[in-house]
């Protein structure tokens, strides 16, 4: 009669603790904000990036550069690295929902004598007695995860294990689009190196007409002065030219993971670069293709996970133990049916006073989680943001090297007439100087609108997560 009340007394106690469960689940969470239906920089039909999206430029040792960096990169090789942290931390907290199994042997071997003196015949005598024993036992436990502790540990694990998958997918986004920037930075300046020879050209051209004129008699000292001023400067912007292809491709080095002194290349290409076509779709469908935002959202999910083992370990936990195995004073009857032990155990254990750190841990997840939500809408925000402000840059640095390269075409044509207006002796050498210095300045801001060209449709591929997840 007792059992039978002990067992209805847990059978009410566990009733009564039911209507927890749903208090252990917080309730789905999101980020709150309504998608915009487009894109207002947006036109046409949606063109997605490809996997290997760098290749629609053009550029060979491009192509090289990423195969390095994707080989060898130090950033990437540290994420991939955190993958396989995480792997093995899931599988280290999922143990938990499985029984732990142990065999223990052990065979002990005691001796212990005396020495027992006789009093008339004054002789010794000395006793040893032996004493063995062999034991083999097989040891379980294992705890019911009634209230989903275990279990929601090891969901936590696994969205921490997908969130360090995204993570990867981060790094290596990133990574593809400073290589791109960084080359195309290099062949920048490459070109505007070139184009400032040709200006020093000019000017050292300019400036011997002017010293024929000065020989001849119908130049002047100052206008001879004033040339040299200008061909000097010319000069002296040569070494911070060339001071920036080094770095950029000195810079190289670390994104490929090669040592700067072994990166040898020969660039030139940069106006025959192409700019691959590429559009964005809904931005619903940005996001489930950008890995920093996939991140956020399955670290929100982990932390959710974590409310739920938080809020578990305030309630009843229930472990089954149990031994088993043989036991003897002599081996050889070691495996006899007489020589079997066990002993089964079950236990109830109920948190009754930890000064308010159980609930504490509760407040601290509960608290995380929250953070995490912002976290999550932010990556949102920042993903909707940075693809309008990609689609804007792409398509006004498309309008500015048209326009520049008008402006260009124009400054060339009217250098051309006024030196030779110049030579026969029909214009000052101001209205010549004022020709130059528009040529000089428009060839170098054409050079600059290109690589902001270029590096607008790098920000566009990383903004739509490049080919992250369809390769």
């Amino acid at each position: 009669m007792a059992g039978s009340i002990g067992r209805r007394a847990a059978l009410l106690g566990a009733a009564a603790l039911l209507p927890g469960c749903a208090w252990l689940t917080p309730p789905a969470t999101s980020s709150g904000l309504a998608l915009p239906g487009g894109f207002d920089a947006a036109s046409g039909a949606a063109q997605w990036p490809d996997p290997q999206w760098w290749r629609g430029f053009g550029s060979a040792e491009l192509d090289g550069l990423m195969a390095d960096a994707m080989a060898a990169n130090t950033d990437i090789a540290r994420a991939v690295a955190r993958v396989r942290q995480a792997d093995a931390q899931l599988r280290i907290t999922g143990a938990a929902l499985l029984p732990t199994v142990d065999l223990n042997a052990q065979a002990t071997r005691q001796q212990t004598g005396s020495v027992n003196v006789a009093s008339i015949t004054g002789a010794r005598s000395r006793r040893v007695r032996v004493t063995a024993a062999d034991r083999l036992t097989l040891s379980a436990s294992y705890e019911i995860d009634f209230w989903g502790k275990n279990r929601a540990a090891a969901e936590a694990a696994e969205q921490a294990a997908f969130a360090n998958r995204f993570d990867v997918g981060t790094v290596t986004l990133t990574t593809q689009a400073s290589v791109a920037n960084t080359y195309f930075a290099m062949l920048g300046a490459q070109e505007r190196l070139l184009i400032q020879q040709q200006n020093l050209e000019i000017a050292r051209r300019v400036l011997r007409v002017i010293r024929d004129r000065v020989t001849v008699g119908t130049g002047t000292g100052l206008e001879l002065a004033q040339q040299e001023a200008v061909a000097a400067q010319q000069e002296a912007l040569i070494p911070p030219l060339q001071q920036e292809v080094d770095t950029n491709r000195n810079s190289l080095g670390t994104l490929i993971g090669r040592p700067p002194q072994s990166i040898r290349l020969a660039g030139g290409t940069f106006s025959r670069l192409a700019i691959p076509p590429v559009a964005p779709g809904l931005p619903a469908e940005v996001l489930v293709r950008r890995p920093d935002v996939l991140n956020a959202e399955a670290g929100l999910a982990s932390a959710n996970a974590d409310i739920v083992n938080a809020r578990a370990q305030l309630l009843p936990s229930v472990t089954l133990t149990g031994t088993g195995g043989w036991t003897s004073l002599a081996l050889e009857t070691l495996l006899r049916p007489e020589s079997i032990i066990f002993n089964l155990a079950a236990g109830v254990a109920q948190p009754i006073f930890r000064g308010g750190a159980l609930r504490g841990q509760v407040q601290l997840r509960e608290a995380q989680a929250e953070e995490l939500v912002y976290n999550y809408r932010f990556a949102i925000l920042n993903a909707l943001v940075d693809t309008e402000n990609a689609l804007v840059a792409l398509r006004q640095t498309t309008e500015q090297e048209a326009l520049q390269a008008n402006a260009v075409r124009m400054a060339e044509r009217s250098y051309a007439i006024s030196e030779a207006q110049l030579r026969a002796g029909t214009i000052d050498l101001i209205t010549l100087l004022n020709t130059q210095q528009t040529l000089f300045s428009a060839r170098t801001t054409l050079a600059q609108a290109r690589l902001a060209r270029l590096q607008a449709a790098v920000g566009l591929f990383r903004a739509l997560g490049g080919g992250w997840g369809t390769a």
